[in-house]
């Protein structure tokens, strides 16, 4: 019975840390996302701007 029900509670450790490793990942792509995303406005930021300004200008807004 004991070493039935440590067995078990291996299995739960085991799949928690996979859950924990599984967050862990989502975690690191999202900030990778974020990273890129950032480098993307630093590097197109002002080209959006004026095409925004210039729609903008041509609606009369």
């Amino acid at each position: 019975m004991v070493p039935r029900t440590i067995a078990r509670l291996v299995d739960m450790l085991r799949q928690d840390g996979e859950r924990g490793q599984g967050m862990v990942e989502y975690a690191l792509i999202l900030v990778l996302i974020v990273v890129i995303v950032i480098v993307i406005l630093m590097v197109m930021g002002n080209t959006v701007k004026n095409m925004y300004c210039n729609v903008s200008g041509s609606l009369n807004v």
